[in-house]
């Protein structure tokens, strides 16, 4: 093809693709997206188009595009087209534009994603402010942002900050739309997450009985906000000592998101590596690394080696081989963490810190069981 044919091609099939995607993503099955995503980053590793068209014309097709390819876990390659898209729009919208303030948001949401925590908040707290001044305090999309911005506070380890935000989003839904609703019960979760965080047990376990029944009640038991209830209690069981229970649950978790989403899933990676959690915590360190090592190879397939889920697995896969006394493996394994760690979070973060103790106890077993080996005689 001329490089003129090239382009009209790659322009077409990305404007057929783009238009093949609904608005709303929960009118078109998960399976569908998965296949889509092939094409979508087949297109844009050969599409050959002007730089002007883009930005100016095509900002719905990129807010499309990055958001499907964050669901699918290419997180790097939808931070891109969100950032294109922020710009065209700031610049053909302005910044108090509701679509700036919604591409806004979805940047903010993949900043979380790729684990740029301080990035998020930068932006959640402008899209906070945003939509408080414009839509009111008490308008639905103004307490979403105030619920995304109490998550990414979770993650930075502003647990208080997080539990005084959500405790004011839960108040805030259970007046508004009562307490069966969806929103209701996903700040209730959220709160209960935040109480597990800071060590309120038993405060998080009475909130997530309560939430698995409503979610099975309303929604059934196959739903994804169902299941995910499921998980949630169980990570609960687990800080509280019942690993049986836990087991049980993160069992059921796993078949049921196997048999629904398929085994590449996200979800149902995730489920795979809470599984493995609970299997080191019952000292079946065996099955905890058969399951982590399958997870880390889709990880690094599917997210890339430095996304903030392919280094936990390779925490703890690293711990997995730890009380099996490899070693080696060990070390290989949370040096890379912390390298990533410092390079990511810097070196005063708290999951740096962890992982820089870490190695070092690694570092310090393998030297004492080193030097126990080799004063052994044989009798």
């Amino acid at each position: 093809m001329s490089s003129e044919d090239k382009q009209k091609y790659c322009l077409m099939a990305y404007v057929m693709l783009a238009v093949s995607l609904a608005e709303k993503f929960n009118e078109q099955p998960y399976g569908f997206r998965r296949v889509l995503v092939t094409h979508v980053r087949a297109n844009i590793q050969h599409r050959i188009m002007a730089k002007k068209m883009v930005d100016v014309y095509f900002d719905d097709a990129h807010e499309k595009f990055g958001r499907m390819l964050r669901e699918q876990g290419y997180d790097s390659e939808a931070e891109k087209f969100q950032i294109k898209v922020l710009d065209a729009r700031s610049k053909t919208l302005g910044g108090k534009h509701p679509d700036t303030i919604s591409a806004i948001h979805f940047l903010a949401g993949t900043y979380w994603s790729l684990g740029k925590y301080a990035d998020a908040k930068h932006l959640q707290i402008q899209v906070l402010r945003l939509r408080g001044r414009y839509l009111g305090k008490e308008h639905p999309d103004t307490i979403w942002a105030m619920g995304n911005l109490a998550i990414t506070y979770q993650s930075l380890g502003k647990y208080v900050d997080a539990e005084e935000l959500e405790t004011r989003v839960l108040d805030m839904r259970n007046r508004l739309l009562g307490e069966n609703h969806s929103d209701t019960i996903t700040a209730m979760n959220n709160l209960a997450i935040t109480y597990q965080s800071l060590g309120k047990y038993g405060d998080a376990e009475k909130i997530q009985v309560e939430v698995l029944d409503l979610r099975n009640r309303i929604l059934g038991e196959d739903h994804s906000d169902t299941i995910t209830a499921m998980n949630n209690l169980a990570n609960t069981y687990e800080s509280l000592g019942k690993y049986e229970c836990a087991e049980k649950l993160k069992i059921q978790v796993l078949k049921m998101r196997n048999r629904l989403l398929g085994e590449e899933h996200p979800d149902t990676i995730t489920a795979m590596s809470n599984l493995a959690i609970t299997y080191q915590s019952l000292g079946k360190y065996a099955d905890a690394e058969e399951i982590q090592v399958k997870v880390l190879d889709l990880r690094n397939e599917i997210l890339g080696k430095e996304h903030s889920d392919t280094i936990n697995i390779m925490e703890n896969l690293a711990i997995s081989f730890y009380h099996q006394q490899k070693y080696n493996d060990a070390d290989r394994l949370e040096a890379q963490v912390v390298e990533v760690r410092k390079k990511i979070f810097g070196e005063g973060h708290p999951k740096t810190a962890k992982a820089v103790a870490l190695l070092a106890e690694i570092r310090s077993q393998a030297k004492r069981f080193t030097s126990e080996t080799e004063s052994s005689e044989f009798i």
